[in-house]
């Protein structure tokens, strides 16, 4: 796969965090989904009604959560991104890594793992 593709793959995805988490805009983020979507976090339903769920939860539950992409790498037909969440500002903040399929320029998989940043570490490091 040409590097192109690799690089339009990353736009696509950091198009759907803008548009599906930040905004919250469900027809934006849409149309950047397959019509065969498949999800595989557990806590959404699967499909296109599943995303549609899962973005009017987020716009009643969480208007203000933001999704800040730290790092984001493409091989072949994935994306995966490791992301710094924030539900409500000043709330618990949780480092995600997603991995996203593409299929022809649009997302047709998504498999996510979480974890709440702690409030204390035991090293300096960081998690972002």
């Amino acid at each position: 796969m040409p590097n192109v593709r690799l690089e339009e793959n990353k736009q696509t995805v950091l198009a759907f965090y803008q548009a599906a988490i930040n905004d919250k805009d469900h027809d934006a983020a849409s149309k950047l989904l397959d019509h065969h979507y498949v999800q595989h976090n557990p806590r959404i339903a699967d499909g296109l009604e599943g995303f549609r769920e899962f973005v009017e939860t987020l716009k009643a539950d969480f208007p203000h959560l933001r999704a800040e992409v730290k790092r984001i790498f493409a091989e072949g037909d994935h994306v995966i991104a490791h992301v710094h969440g924030v539900r409500v500002p000043g709330g618990p903040e949780t480092a995600i890594v997603d991995i996203f399929r593409l299929e022809e320029g649009r997302i047709a998989e998504h498999w996510d793992v979480m974890q709440q940043v702690p409030d204390e570490a035991r090293n300096q490091n960081g998690m972002f």
